[in-house]
């Protein structure tokens, strides 16, 4: 019998950072450098109102960069409205650039487009298999400068795009190096005004982002691959550790201080470093239960309306849907690495009484922070009951590429488990 050889080869890519209160005032001038003169600016209705991306425009011309505003993103985009976003940057076109201005959403937008503009196919040839067709890109992009105005996703230092494809009801991807932002422009000072909702939603998917990374399986688990075949998420790993564990030591003393006092600039801009450390952490490693689970919560909601998010449309904010399992999918992951579990309980809650099983510390930790910031106790509280349970397992299963770096192969059986467990998490 004979075994593959093990990985001895991780990769690292991350975007060029710039960081800092009025970091977003330069980016003609950095545009300006990339050798662009006409950039798309992709931002969402919420923030347009606010007169941001538009700013943002004008301070360009001081660079002889023209700007051409699209606000048309959807929040937690769609298939329907990713290929809107492409079709408006094909009719106004041509660009040299494009700049995402907002959240998550904002961002992934602009990768979509900065994709679909610059090679052929269509939106389904690129998702993630087995939803999609898997296909890599042939073509460069265009330079990407991302702006977030959350602090969360972590979109601005990673290779994926998530949306919602509307006639599955699932939430899936498309992953591919060439899709990471070519500079991500972190301006605290635009993070101010984000409502609390906001905040503890997209805080949790930057802590599920460290803690999936962290306790995901490490690099050397794999088989060694040539180097065409390596994709993005290559696994744990000593550089990805070391970001998702300063994420984490972030999170613990600013996330329940940004959620009840958001004027507090300390703690704005501790998220916003957290935010993008956890990024550069997941965006290389990985992320996987929680994660994976979260797609079809969000992908199935039928009447969930979260505080500080658009009123007009049932949704489950993609942070609150990661959070609601990630108690109960790390009670699973314990026996995988226990070390690690433990050691991310303690850098998120310094001093934690540890008292009971050493499996339960992780939950306990998360629970407690969720019941504080104000996060749903579970999916029934979002509107699931153990009816849907069958369906969103069958959405979770979907996630392969998600589920591959779990340090457990999880079954149909053991999601359900999770699933069932995390109807009521306290």
């Amino acid at each position: 019998m004979t075994h593959a050889t093990p990985e001895t080869v991780f990769t690292y890519g991350s975007p060029q950072l710039k960081f800092g209160t009025g970091a977003s005032a330069e980016i003609g001038y950095d545009l300006a450098g990339l050798g662009a003169r006409r950039a798309l600016v992709v931002t969402d209705p919420g923030i347009s109102a606010t007169g941001l991306p538009q700013r943002v425009g004008e301070q360009m011309k001081a660079y002889d960069v023209t700007a051409v505003v699209f606000d048309g993103v959807h929040v937690e985009p769609t298939d329907e409205s990713m290929r809107a976003a492409v079709e408006f940057a094909r009719a106004n076109g041509p660009f040299d650039a494009i700049v995402a201005v907002g959240g998550g959403s904002s961002i992934d937008t602009a990768k979509a487009v900065n994709l679909l503009t610059t090679n052929d196919g269509d939106l389904m040839d690129y998702l993630n298999a087995p939803v999609g067709a898997g296909r890599a890109p042939s073509n460069p992009l265009l330079p990407l400068v991302a702006v977030p105005t959350t602090t969360g996703t972590g979109a601005e230092s990673t290779t994926v795009c998530v949306l919602d494809v509307l006639s599955l009801k699932v939430k899936t991807g498309i992953s591919h190096a060439r899709l990471r932002p070519t500079l991500a422009v972190v301006d605290p000072d635009l993070m101010m005004t984000q409502p609390a909702g906001v905040t503890a939603a997209a805080g949790m998917d930057i802590l599920c982002h460290a803690l999936e990374s962290y306790t995901a399986r490490p690099y050397t688990s794999y088989a060694r691959k040539e180097p065409s075949q390596r994709v993005p998420y290559c696994g744990a790993n000593p550089i990805s550790d070391m970001w998702s564990e300063k994420a984490l030591s972030l999170l613990a003393g600013s996330f329940r201080q940004a959620v009840a006092h958001g004027e507090d600039t300390l703690a704005r801009g501790d998220m916003a470093f957290a935010a993008t450390f956890a990024g550069l952490g997941f965006g290389n490693a990985g992320v996987h239960i929680p994660h994976a689970n979260a797609y079809p919560i969000a992908g199935r909601v039928r009447g969930f309306h979260p505080q500080g998010y658009p009123a007009d449309e049932a949704m489950v904010p993609h942070g609150m849907a990661v959070s609601l399992t990630a108690p109960e999918a790390f009670r699973y992951t314990f026996d995988a690495a226990p070390e690690r579990h433990l050691r991310a309980a303690r850098l998120l809650a310094p001093g934690v009484e540890e008292t009971g099983e050493e499996r339960d510390l992780l939950p306990r930790v998360l629970a407690d922070l969720m019941r504080d910031i104000g996060i749903p106790a579970g999916i029934g509280e979002v509107g699931y009951t153990t009816a849907d349970i069958p369906d969103l397992v069958d959405g979770a299963l979907k996630q392969q590429r998600l589920l591959a770096t779990a340090p457990k192969e999880p079954s149909a059986e053991d999601l359900t488990g999770i699933f069932e467990r995390s109807i009521t998490l306290w």
